[in-house]
């Protein structure tokens, strides 16, 4: 059986396909969105994050720490270059409000699979099934692969959620055990898309084509960040792409910037890259929707 790296299982999701699912947060990125809503999913390996709200200034972490966590005014502030994984275990274990917090499990695809199957009941009641998200599942394919099957075999629907970044032999091979795919489109522009991301968007923009192709169901998510990816002609060469998909695209989601990841990158020591204050106002999403209109692409605004 293939062992994978995952983060949590996120059960009666409605947000990531169709139905009440279960969505599988698998660990490691090849993008660098600038508004990535899980930075905790983006390198490999295990981690920890440290949320100052829940800290009580006890000092219990910082007597195992063996100098590489001191106090301050509103907390402790970790010397991250410098503290391994196993003194941060011991501080999770003898903080007394969980303010250490674990990110990363292995797990085998048969263990994850008879996990996954204890909701089969809602997924067929409700017409959902498991959702394989990050991170990028497509990083570890072999594991989404063989667990996916596990879980077809027993009649249960698998949603894959990527931005495509994989090479099409791997990516194509995992495709034949799932259903949906769920597929990030950031940017048409490579300029543009490497300012948010790191990378470019040619081998995305490729097999989305090879995927609509097959033709395997989309559903196209547009995730809109002002001052990012706002462009306004290319938003519209967006929808223009996306129509010429043709038929395989089933649903065009337009996602809403949201700081709900904000404190995850304080609690990894990291900066956050998106400006305070980025709202998406009514007036543009209003342009977004007229735009999508003229090009004649259907869409569901979602916040």
């Amino acid at each position: 059986m293939k062992e994978g790296f995952i983060s949590t299982l996120q059960s009666y999701s409605t947000k990531d396909g169709p139905g009440i699912r279960t969505t599988v947060f698998c660990i490691g990125c090849n993008l660098r969105c600038a508004w990535c809503a899980n930075p905790e999913l983006m390198l490999p390996g295990e981690k920890y994050m440290y949320f100052k709200q829940r800290c009580i200034r006890c000092g219990s972490c910082i007597k195992h720490c063996h100098g590489e966590i001191s106090m301050a005014e509103n907390g402790c502030v970790i010397n991250r270059a410098n503290i391994d994984m196993d003194t941060l275990r011991q501080c999770e274990d003898v903080c007394p409000k969980s303010a250490y917090e674990k990110v990363g499990t292995r797990i085998t695809s048969a263990a994850l699979a008879q996990k996954l199957l204890r909701d089969k009941e809602f997924y067929t009641v409700s017409g959902g099934g498991v959702t394989f998200s990050g991170g990028e599942a497509g990083l570890q394919a072999d594991f989404v692969y063989e667990t996916a099957k596990l879980l077809r075999k027993e009649g249960v629907p698998v949603t894959l959620d990527t931005a495509g970044l994989i090479k099409w032999d791997i990516l194509s091979h995992l495709l034949e055990e799932i259903d949906l795919v769920l597929y990030d489109i950031k940017s048409i522009d490579e300029q543009i898309h490497k300012k948010c991301t790191g990378v470019s968007n040619q081998l995305i923009l490729d097999n989305a084509k090879k995927i609509a192709d097959i033709p395997k169901p989309m559903w196209i998510r547009m995730v809109l960040v002002p001052d990012w990816n706002d462009d306004l002609d290319d938003i519209k060469k967006r929808f223009e792409f996306i129509k010429s998909l043709g038929p395989a695209v089933k649903r065009v989601d337009v996602l809403k910037y949201h700081t709900l990841g904000e404190g995850k990158y304080y609690s990894l020591g990291m900066e956050y890259p998106i400006a305070p204050g980025t709202v998406c106002s009514d007036e543009f999403i209003d342009k977004v929707s007229e735009i999508a209109d003229m090009v004649g692409v259907p869409i569901n605004i979602e916040n």
